[in-house]
């Protein structure tokens, strides 16, 4: 969330900036600082007043210890009607703050100098390249075929038990999405992360703390008994393991990773490019965040960049990495750095993770701080990345590895699956 004094203080910047990020709604800037505005307005009034019921009220006192008990009504009928003031005063107040922060929530973050210009997903720029596109077999199918084939993905069963875009994992299909999940986690924590196994539900401060609320709610499963949120990415609930807590210099960098499931509803999606894995509701991830001092973000930001390329690599993946356009990118992020795999038999690009960097726009929601030298609280910067999201990464696996004696599996992954072939 964007702070107050900042937009104030470089209002025509936010809105170059904002403009930049294809927001449209750049009247919200206006309606902010109207509304804080009134807030110091009324803060002033009820301040100014209840200084004067405090003051009044310690002379009705004295007055009557003097005797003066007709001046001393008198003042305790000023009193009272100070007191009548203050109770609408604090209303229209509490009301304003509110209109405020629901006004706040409404803005992006800023986009970064880094960030390119452009509104769609053609106008992303690619960054770099890496490993080797293959050269299939005349008969080689895409992964749905492969999975039906090899017996490892039931789609069918999955439309059975719950609806379209719940894939059941079976055989050896499930022994694999395992192996992948231990290698991720155990090459995230030989890195430097603490595994963390966090809820799948997170309450509505926990969504709105990283930004889902109320930006992506329609994309979200919510649970309206108990007003929980199935959570779209380990993001929510990792990040939110520092919700209010002030931390030390000392104790930074925090990384974090975490294993979840997430869900989400991606309504409207249809069509060939959501066939098999390649768009579900239901899909494993392995997550890596970061809360770093704010002068360490951007090199903390290469760091994770390099972290998941590595990944990529030791999968014998071939991949691209594309930095997002401004208008492509997400509503919290201030920059973002896609990583996408070619489907060697769908002859496309799949999208396997996100890399981001949010500064403090998260952080500031959160109020997750540190203090520096024991001076005052300052908020740190909050960055994260998919390392890596499962689907696409097997849809990727079986095609670019299948051959006509089977399924290759990558050196790396041998030890976690027990074998080296399908």
């Amino acid at each position: 969330m964007l702070q107050v004094p900042f937009i104030r203080q470089n209002k025509e910047f936010v809105l170059e900036r904002l403009a930049f990020k294809n927001f449209k709604e750049l009247e919200v800037v206006e309606e902010v600082l109207a509304l804080d505005d009134k807030r110091k307005k009324l803060t002033l009034e009820y301040d100014e007043t209840q200084a004067q019921v405090n003051s009044l009220s310690k002379e009705i006192g004295k007055l009557m210890a003097q005797g003066k008990k007709e001046e001393g009504e008198a003042q305790r009928a000023a009193v009272a009607a100070l007191k009548d003031r203050l109770g609408p005063v604090n209303e229209e107040l509490n009301a304003t703050e509110k209109a405020l922060q629901d006004a706040l929530v409404k803005l992006p973050n800023l986009p970064s100098a880094q960030v390119p210009a452009g509104k769609t997903p053609e106008e992303n720029v690619e960054v770099r390249k890496g490993g080797k596109i293959p050269d299939l077999y005349a008969d080689a199918v895409p992964h749905w075929d492969l999975a039906k084939q090899y017996d490892l993905i039931d789609f069918e069963l999955g439309n059975k038990i719950t609806g379209s875009g719940f894939p059941v994992f079976k055989n050896r299909g499930a022994r694999l999405q395992r192996a992948l999940i231990q290698y991720f986690l155990d090459y995230n924590t030989i890195n430097g992360y603490t595994e963390y196994a966090p809820p799948y539900l997170v309450n509505e401060a926990s969504a709105y703390g990283t930004g889902q609320l109320p930006d992506k709610e329609g994309q979200m499963y919510h649970a309206t008994a108990d007003n929980y949120y199935l959570i779209p990415t380990a993001e929510v609930p990792v990040t939110n393991i520092y919700r209010d807590e002030i931390l030390k210099d000392t104790d930074l960098p925090v990384k974090m990773t975490a294993y979840t499931p997430c869900f989400r509803r991606e309504a409207g999606s249809y069509g060939k490019d959501v066939r098999g894995l390649n768009r579900v509701h239901q899909f494993d991830k392995v997550e890596i965040v970061q809360l770093v001092h704010p002068d360490k973000s951007y090199e903390a930001l290469d760091e994770m960049v390099a972290h998941v390329e590595a990944l990529l690599n030791q999968l014998e993946l071939p991949y691209r990495i594309l930095r997002l356009c401004a208008g492509d990118m997400g509503f919290t992020s201030a920059i973002t750095y896609d990583f996408e795999v070619y489907s060697a038999a769908q002859q496309k690009w799949l999208e396997v993770s996100s890399v981001s960097n949010f500064e403090a726009y998260q952080t500031h929601r959160m109020k997750i701080r540190f203090k520096e030298n024991n001076g005052k609280p300052q908020l740190l910067h909050s960055l994260n990345g998919s390392s890596l999201a499962l689907p696409r990464i097997l849809a990727c696996l079986l095609e670019n590895n299948q051959t006509v004696e089977g399924i290759r599996i990558p050196t790396v992954l041998q030890s976690y699956f027990g074998s080296h072939m399908i």
